[in-house]
């Protein structure tokens, strides 16, 4: 949480998952740095089209038009340009009208190492190794990854969770992977009335039902769902966790190892986090997915 008298949803977006910079990306990858900035300031004018980040960014900035007083939701920028290169991106972020003030240009550098700095309950980019850094250093971080499918027309901005190693820790998940289906059930079972452990994405969760606090029940206009391949009995262990933690989650589906994607539209996800690529991959057809690579999965 940011500090300072009304808390904040405080969310890092990187410059590459807020617009489609593919275009001048390529120009970086091909003819180097030099060729990538004077591409920059030739079309600093030229507006940049929204990225996978751009639909989610504006959903959580109309939050802010929902509640009186100071705004509850920060988007920072976070961006490898320089300041001059990044000119373009702010103004783009001027002709979006994207109520955005902070940003970090890095010159070259992973900017992760500001996540911490703005206070960030979550950081969304393209670059895997950002994501990798950010985890690491405690904070919720996700690769954004390329989806085939727009954003929900609907007002209500939904989240997605997978459970083990995003939500909670990778300790069950281990079990499963080391040991087997037959050895997670009993342990999960064994441990049912004892609370997982933290995994990277708790607080950002927290952060979340913060503010969803701030709204009645009913007119809320957020909805968080966890979208996990457990079933029953190992469902009792999540509940009693989520109980311990304060936490409310909307909506719950234990799919008992059934491919998520189906389930994610019915939802109407905005964004769905998981651990594993194989879940990614299926569920980006569906809906924007954002990698976490945290845990035995990624090992």
């Amino acid at each position: 949480m940011s500090p300072s008298k009304t808390p904040k949803l405080v969310i890092a977006i990187s410059s590459t998952a807020l617009f489609d910079m593919s275009e001048s990306h390529s120009i970086y990858e091909k003819e180097g740095v030099a060729a990538y900035a004077e591409y920059q300031r030739q079309h600093e004018d030229d507006v940049l089209e929204p990225g996978e980040a751009f639909p989610l960014a504006m959903k959580l900035l109309g939050i802010n038009g929902k509640l009186e007083g100071d705004p509850r939701v920060e988007i920072i920028l976070l961006s490898r340009n320089s300041a001059d290169t990044g000119l373009r991106v702010f103004n783009s972020i001027a002709h979006h009208k994207l109520d955005i003030t902070r940003a970090a240009f890095s010159g070259g550098a992973s900017p992760y190492r500001y996540v911490s700095a703005f206070a960030c309950d979550l950081f969304l980019s393209t670059n895997a190794e950002d994501v990798r850094s950010a985890l690491n250093s405690g904070v919720a971080a996700a690769t954004l990854l390329p989806s085939r499918k727009g954003s929900s027309d609907s007002e209500v901005l939904r989240f997605a969770f997978d459970g083990d190693a995003v939500l909670f820790s990778d300790a069950s998940e281990r079990i499963f992977k080391e040991q087997g289906l037959e050895a997670f059930t009993e342990n999960e079972k064994a441990s049912a009335r004892t609370p997982l452990d933290a995994g990277p994405f708790k607080g950002f969760l927290q952060a979340l039902h913060g503010l969803q606090a701030e709204f009645d029940v009913g007119n809320c206009p957020i909805r968080t769902a966890l979208v996990t391949a457990r079933a029953a009995p190992s469902h009792e262990r999540v509940v009693r966790t989520l109980r311990e933690w304060n936490v409310r989650i909307d909506e719950s589906l234990f799919l008992g190892g059934l491919s998520k994607g189906d389930f994610l539209n019915s939802f109407g996800a905005d964004v769905f986090f998981d651990d594993q690529q194989s879940h990614c991959s299926s569920a980006r057809e569906y809906v924007a997915t954002g990698h976490v690579p945290h845990g035995v999965s990624n090992e």
